[in-house]
């Protein structure tokens, strides 16, 4: 239910507040005092197109704010909770729209910013504003269909109908993932790719070990020579070496050791010298035995060397990275694999879920079809009542392909209308007029509305073009309307505006420079005054004004 609506510099309207309660609520004043601005205002609110004209002249910006009291309205509840934008009061909703001096347009609910295509889809929830236009959403089969469902469908039917129908769809999404890899090509080449790997079975770490060996293998030869050279040099060789040296020097001093002590801790330290060069020898010559030549295994190492780095350069990696390279090769098979198992899962899902979809959807639809009939009756029998005792109503079924699923079912519906004799039915928009669509809409909206989900109505000068008894029954529709949801309804008819709940006066005055409209709600003395002027003019009478009291209080007696 609307609450409250906040609008300040759009059109003539300055700033203008105004608060409204359940029931049916009737907007009145003089042609041209703004009422259908307020409506306009309303729709911008709630998602209708804008642009820099809307702005009031000298301003900046037009901003409007509406509030609404969503507690009991199950489907924006749960629109606000899918796209976590509840208000921090439960049951609570506002919404804020400023149009900027250059077009430009932000949108918030609930002080968050959303698209206008968000502000769209929530503003259908909360308000449905019915007028002349043949943008109306009357005029839309998917209207249309909603009305019916709303009139004759189990609702829990119909949920299952739309929950079969996104898990279908999540389901095909899934499904073309999986399809849309080229996994045929991609297999072949990653089992080319793996049986090359396998075949050489490179190990985590050979590499390494390889290079290693390798070079030890590859220096064996100057290693020994080395080795050799060093032995000759500390003992071997025949005319010098250094263990023969040390020999010498110590029998040459040999005769001397008992002239001084330094002497003989000179040859102390020569003979520990000889011996060290004598391990030396000897721990030298076992390394040289023990030091590998093996020219078979080198050609073998550098082989394999060689295999492996030329499959690295084939796959741009590192040769130590060739090991983690087959397993990730076999995890990306074996995840391919896996993929046609899913996918095969997922295609009998999809069986599945056509057949229960099948099955629900012609539940509906026979419950559709068998409401249709009623619904059109209990349709003509309002129509009548609004003075076109001639119109028919009928409900056209256009069923769709049994393999079809989308979320309304297997079949379109559209309500046609004659509204002559003898006419063949045809769609609202191309037969009824203006005036006669709104009759009819009203006429739809009062049958409707004891099932319908929209909890708050706008009538935007439904009744243009009637009066007398017709404008009399519009009231009283209106009225019992208003039992059941929040009807506003902009009025120009005493009999329309005597039957609301509440009454408001919208006026516009001037300054010379600029208009302004305001709104104010008016007490029954008020209300007397305005609907005097409604029915005589400016210049009433005190029959008009006797006539509007006596009115006013036999349409508020069956309220």
């Amino acid at each position: 239910m609307l609450q409250h609506l906040s609008i300040h510099n759009y059109a003539t309207v300055h700033s203008l507040e105004v608060d409204f309660r359940p029931g049916m609520s009737a907007l009145t004043g003089e042609t041209g005092a703004g009422k259908s601005i307020i409506v306009g205002a309303l729709g911008l609110a709630l998602g209708d197109r804008a642009d820099k004209t809307v702005v009031r002249t000298g301003a900046k910006k037009t901003e409007i704010a509406a509030e609404f009291d969503v507690s009991s309205n199950d489907a924006a509840g749960a629109w606000l909770e899918e796209n976590q934008l509840q208000g921090d009061a439960a049951g609570f909703c506002l919404i804020r729209r400023a149009i900027g001096g250059d077009g430009r347009s932000r949108a918030f609910v609930n002080d968050s910013p959303v698209t206008m295509a968000s502000l769209q889809q929530l503003g259908a929830l909360l308000v449905d504003i019915v007028s002349q236009q043949e943008h109306q959403s009357l005029l839309q089969r998917a209207t249309q269909l909603s009305l019916l469902d709303d009139f004759c469908v189990e609702r829990a039917l119909l949920e299952e109908l739309r929950s079969l129908h996104g898990q279908w769809q999540a389901n095909q999404r899934d499904i073309a993932r999986l399809r849309g890899d080229d996994d045929e090509g991609r297999v072949q080449l990653l089992a080319y790719q793996l049986d090359e790997l396998q075949e050489l079975a490179a190990e985590d770490g050979e590499t390494g070990t390889l290079e290693q060996e390798h070079r030890r293998l590859s220096g064996a030869e100057q290693a020994l020579a080395a080795l050799a050279g060093a032995v000759e040099d500390i003992s071997d060789n025949e005319q010098f070496n250094a263990l023969g040296g040390l020999r010498r020097a110590l029998q040459l001093l040999g005769d001397l050791q008992g002239d001084s002590g330094r002497i003989a801790n000179a040859m102390e330290l020569l003979e520990s010298a000889c011996i060290q060069i004598e391990e030396a020898a000897a721990d030298l010559r076992g390394a040289a035995d023990e030091f590998p030549i093996d020219p078979e295994r080198l050609s073998q190492v550098d082989e394999r060397l060689g295999k492996l780095h030329d499959m690295a350069r084939k796959h741009k990696v590192k040769p130590a990275e060739l090991a983690r390279l087959t397993r990730s090769l076999q995890e990306q098979l074996q995840d391919i694999h896996g993929r046609e198992e899913e996918l095969q899962r997922l295609e009998q899902e999809d069986s599945k879920l056509r057949e229960r979809y099948a099955e629900v959807a012609r539940r509906v639809g026979k419950q559709r079809r068998k409401g249709a009939g009623p619904l059109s009756r209990e349709i003509e029998q309002r129509i009548d009542r609004l003075g076109m005792g001639d119109a028919g109503m009928k409900i056209d079924f256009e069923s769709l392909a049994p393999d079809s699923i989308n979320a309304g079912g297997l079949e379109r519906v559209e309500f046609l209308v004659s509204t002559n004799p003898g006419q063949e039915p045809g769609p609202l928009s191309k037969i009824a007029s203006g005036g006669e669509l709104s009759r009819i809409s009203l006429a739809i909206r009062v049958v409707t509305a004891q099932t319908s989900q929209t909890p708050c109505l706008v009538f935007d000068e439904v009744d243009v073009g009637i009066g007398g008894g017709v404008a009399a029954q519009v009231g009283a529709l209106l009225q019992t309307l208003g039992e059941s949801a929040q009807i506003l309804c902009v009025t120009h008819q005493p009999q329309v505006a005597s039957r609301a709940h509440r009454q408001y006066s919208v006026s516009k005055s001037s300054d010379g420079a600029s208009a302004r409209t305001s709104i104010s709600e008016l007490d029954e003395d008020a209300r007397v005054l305005e609907l005097a002027r409604m029915l005589a003019g400016a210049n009433f009478s005190d029959a008009s004004l006797a006539h509007a009291r006596q009115m006013l209080e036999a349409d508020q007696e069956s309220c």
